[in-house]
């Protein structure tokens, strides 16, 4: 897809075109550099073979939010892919270094571990881990947007089911399918028709008053945003058939640069509310709790 295609289409769909990549400054492996001549190895197996891990953290007044749950994460994929995770007091000091060096008041960080230089295939080498700090722009989101599901499904069985790992061509294909058709997240449903999640998201449902969202062992990512909203609001997890999203009175995504976002319509058709009263006690208590907490 072309990126007029891509910006025609997050158009349609209510959200902002996504911002351009930063051309400011990224850290790698300790070292801080111009992110024009930053290089990695062509042999590392986070590029020939998408052996690595990542974490996106939204900054806001030159503060990473919810970093110690990023980082538990971050360590957690790692070790299901047998990646060492960097001490969470390197990542820190990298953090505030390329924060500082980009004087990024707000905006996007994004944390890459990948399992360094290795011979082209499986098997990784003994050079040791990459780890790349990089930062962008943070898009503004609209109040709602539309999504679309897709035929294609997330294997909750999956030996890296709940792993936030750079193998994300399957959720590339996903994303363009719903952009190419006046949506900007795709849902997936899992192996046994439950709905699962969306490429970069998760979702809750509102179902005569009940706001539900599936639980990991449907195979989601669990998601840093969900966990809090979970945390602050009366949502239950619970298996839902991919038809409950259909017949939802609202529903809303999360994720770490959405917050809450009010879904408006599946598949072209609209939800009866937009948003709802379940959505917006949820968007009120995560923005109470983010406001009052940069890392809760």
């Amino acid at each position: 897809m072309s990126d007029h295609a891509v910006t025609s289409a997050a158009a349609a769909a209510g959200d902002p075109p996504p911002p351009r990549p930063s051309l400011g400054i990224v850290w790698i492996d300790g070292e801080l550099v111009a992110a024009e001549q930053a290089r990695i190895s062509p042999f590392d197996h986070g590029l020939t073979v998408g052996d690595g891990v990542f974490e996106t953290l939204k900054v806001l007044d030159e503060v990473p939010f919810a970093m110690r749950r990023h980082l538990v994460r971050l360590a957690r994929s790692a070790a299901a892919l047998g990646l060492p995770a960097p001490s969470d007091d390197i990542v820190r000091r990298a953090v505030a270094q390329v924060v500082a060096a980009n004087e990024l008041v707000d905006g996007r960080l994004r944390i890459t571990l990948t399992g360094g230089p290795g011979p082209l295939g499986p098997n990784r080498g003994n050079d040791g881990t990459t780890l790349v700090l990089a930062v962008s722009g943070l898009p503004s989101t609209p109040p709602h947007t539309d999504v679309r599901t897709v035929e294609w499904p997330r294997n909750e069985r999956s030996a890296l089911v709940g792993s936030k790992t750079t193998s994300y061509a399957e959720n590339l294909v996903a994303l363009a399918h719903a952009l190419e058709r006046g949506a900007s997240e795709a849902i997936f449903a899992n192996t046994i028709g439950n709905l699962c999640e969306g490429t970069g998201s998760n979702i809750f449902v509102g179902i005569g008053g009940r706001l539900v969202t599936p639980p990991l062992s449907a195979g989601p990512l669990a998601g840093i945003t969900r966990e809090l909203v979970l945390e602050v609001t009366d949502a239950v997890e619970a298996d839902l058939p991919l038809s409950a999203l259909f017949d939802a009175d609202e529903a809303f995504l999360t994720s770490s640069t959405r917050d809450v976002q009010a879904i408006r319509a599946v598949d072209g058709r609209p939800l009866p509310l937009c948003p709802g009263p379940l959505t917006v006690a949820a968007a009120a208590a995560f923005d109470e709790l983010a406001s009052s907490d940069v890392d809760p």
